[in-house]
């Protein structure tokens, strides 16, 4: 009797071990996929504030991303504080993007270029930044000198100190784009000449102030961005930006093209998405480095299936 009290029970249950590893790994993979999602989130806003009233697609936006991250990542170098380095890199890439109107963008508005040549001139834009970027600081990758091995552990979530700065820097990020195009004059009028910019123009709306506005606000979000992919990616080189702009793309088409809302709604999704696509219960899951495939089927899919976004035609166009 003794010997078979102490016999080990026939039935499933040392086989429940995989099953319960893997949900453990559901928690870990949404916070994963919230910390990237926000980049894409707050990237995508950039580029759909920019098509949405300049009509332009602004191939160049991943290097802008780019420029951020080594911008704050030159002021990191001089021994100074990942704030300071934060208000540098959206500083100076909100810069970039209000200089280059006024060199680039402005003659090509006023010379009233075709889609074709505002295609073609946003492509060789990319690559000059890109090149000019290799050629500053080379083909080798960077880091933040940030500890990314240490990890704060939440409950069942690990999370490491560049995804908690970049958590909070995102939903500050968030919050104040939220004021802005819901709270103020500049916000009101840019959402007023997206809508019908000749209306706009005739009630006063002053056009210049806005295309410049529009450019700040997109220039200041891509450098923020660009510093956060490069915090939570760990080590990056100048090719991130350029990697990065089709999720980014695929965020904008998800959300509602031109959408500044639906660009917000459309980064955290597909953030989620990419991360869950790895999730072991889905038949192993996919290898990490395909993630961002997942970003171009998803769009793919929307195009086919819904092309007017997740908030649809009803939605304004910001």
């Amino acid at each position: 009797m003794a010997g078979m009290c102490a016999a080990r029970p026939p039935g499933p249950g040392p086989r429940l071990a995989p099953a319960a590893s893997q949900m453990s790994e559901l928690p870990q993979l949404i916070v994963d996929g919230l910390v990237s999602g926000a980049v894409l989130a707050i990237a995508a806003v950039g580029v759909s504030l920019v098509y949405g009233i300049l009509h332009l697609v602004n191939f160049a936006h991943g290097d802008y991303l780019t420029f951020g991250a080594y911008a704050g990542l030159g002021v990191t170098a001089l021994g100074l504080s990942m704030v300071v380095a934060t208000v540098v890199a959206v500083a100076a890439t909100a810069a970039l993007a209000v200089g280059l109107q006024l060199v680039l963008w402005g003659p090509v508005r006023r010379r009233r270029a075709g889609l074709l040549s505002s295609f073609i001139t946003a492509i060789g834009l990319a690559l000059v930044l890109r090149h000019a970027i290799f050629l500053v600081v080379g083909a080798g990758s960077r880091a933040y000198p940030v500890d990314q091995f240490s990890v704060e552990r939440l409950g069942p979530v690990r999370v490491s100190i560049s995804q908690l700065i970049a958590i909070s820097l995102s939903i500050v990020a968030i919050a104040v784009i939220g004021v802005l195009l819901a709270r103020t004059s500049i916000g009101r009028s840019m959402r007023a000449f997206a809508d019908n910019p000749e209306l706009a123009a005739v009630a006063g709306v002053d056009v210049g102030r806005i295309v410049l506005a529009t450019w700040l606000v997109a220039g200041a979000l891509a450098g923020l961005a660009g510093e956060l992919q490069g915090l939570i990616q760990g080590a990056f080189d100048p090719n991130m930006g350029w990697n990065l702009l089709l999720p980014i793309f695929a965020a904008v088409v998800l959300g509602t093209i031109g959408n500044a809302y639906g660009a917000l709604l459309g980064g955290f999704v597909l953030g989620l998405v990419m991360e869950l696509s790895t999730w072991s219960v889905l038949g192993g899951g996919i290898p990490a480095s395909y993630k961002y495939v997942v970003a171009f089927l998803a769009l793919i899919l929307m195009l086919l299936v819904r092309p007017q976004g997740l908030l649809g035609r009803r939605a304004r166009a910001l």
